[in-house]
């Protein structure tokens, strides 16, 4: 071999390992798309079958015409004013408890770290109850007292997890005490007041879409215009923290107002979801999983776990609504069925594995 040959070889490896590493980042880019476009159009189709379906079953060409202005009165009322608000907050609950869970757990590093897990739910559902059953708030009003409750628990959590910066595991234990006793207050309230407001108040803890109506709808899709992008603003540290702090103070990112600025998000987008349609459990809880396995080696895969959310809470409101003849089940009751036995799963696994304590 001549000294030339010797002196192109090593230069010839590079250009492969670069073409390698192109390759490598092109095919996942279009997974990445490919899987995204897949959740939308099985979102889409999810939701135009929620349109469609019910007492009255409605055809998609009669839809179609009823949304753009067509319709007789019936379809105008059914579709308007029953299905299409309930079938959007579904929407819209799914994409904010499932970008939620995707951040806890991606910042924390946890799989459990999810808002309904670590006591953010709990913390939005004792202020709602606590002030519908003992205060009489209502409306906009108890809406606001879940996201405050929501708020507030977290910014407690976090404060007591604080030992010179979070630690993940340290905050979802934390967090699942804290859950428990914001749970106990919850059922002393409730065990307070009358029989019939109870009811009413435990229909809610379960997480429904039952009656649903605009009303709801416009508080969330307002809260998700403005949490949405700032969630986007704020992931740009979200990789550098997923490889742990001081490798991201070491490529330079600002590790605790990052992990702040993550977790404020997260726990705004998990208290507005709670104060529409109530701690609808497992979603924030298994959506970011979900979304990982689909398109690995992307990181948090945030659009695809608020799509995944989306998709969840569209399928189970649907099932809840049809699964038993005449009764209409509350949506939580069925992502709970979901949600439940890959707790246990990854319980198990973590036990295997060492690392369940």
């Amino acid at each position: 071999m001549t000294a030339t040959g010797l002196r192109e070889a090593p230069g010839d490896r590079l250009e492969e390992a670069v073409r390698v590493v192109r390759r490598t980042r092109e095919r996942g880019r279009t997974r990445s798309v490919l899987v995204a476009a897949a959740l939308l159009g099985a979102v889409v189709a999810m939701f135009a079958l929620s349109l469609c379906v019910g007492d009255m079953v409605i055809p998609l060409s009669k839809v179609l015409a009823t949304l753009t202005g067509g319709g007789d009165g019936g379809s105008r009322f059914v579709l308007l004013e029953l299905r299409l608000p309930r079938a959007l907050l579904a929407v819209l609950v799914g994409v904010g408890f499932g970008l939620s869970g995707a951040v806890f757990q991606s910042v924390l590093r946890n799989p459990l770290a999810s808002p309904d897990v670590i006591g953010i739910s709990s913390g939005a559902s004792a202020f709602a109850i606590t002030a519908s059953l003992l205060f009489q708030v209502s409306g906009l009003a108890l809406s606001a007292s879940a996201l405050a409750g929501s708020v507030a628990a977290g910014a407690a959590i976090y404060l007591l997890a604080w030992r010179q910066g979070v630690a993940g595991q340290r905050l979802v234990l934390i967090g699942v005490g804290f859950g428990t006793g914001l749970t106990s207050v919850v059922w002393y309230v409730m065990a307070r007041s009358d029989t019939t407001d109870a009811q009413e108040a435990y229909l809610w803890l379960t997480g429904t879409l039952n009656g649903r109506s605009w009303g709801q709808v416009w508080p969330l899709l307002t809260a998700l215009a403005a949490l949405v992008p700032l969630t986007a603003l704020a992931s740009r540290t979200l990789g550098p923290l997923q490889l742990g702090d001081d490798a991201a103070a070491g490529l330079g990112a600002r590790v605790e107002p990052g992990r702040l600025a993550l977790l404020g998000c997260a726990t705004a987008l998990a208290g507005v979801a709670t104060a529409a349609a109530g701690p609808v459990n497992f979603v924030a809880f298994v959506a970011g999983p979900i979304a990982r396995r689909l398109v690995p080696g992307r990181g948090a895969a945030l659009p695809h776990a608020a799509l995944t959310g989306a998709l969840i809470v569209l399928v189970a409101d649907f099932a809840a609504q049809h699964l038993l003849p005449s009764v209409q089940l509350p949506v939580g009751v069925v992502t709970s069925i979901i949600g439940a036995p890959y707790l246990l799963l990854l319980l198990a696994r973590a036990n295997r594995g060492g690392t369940g304590g």
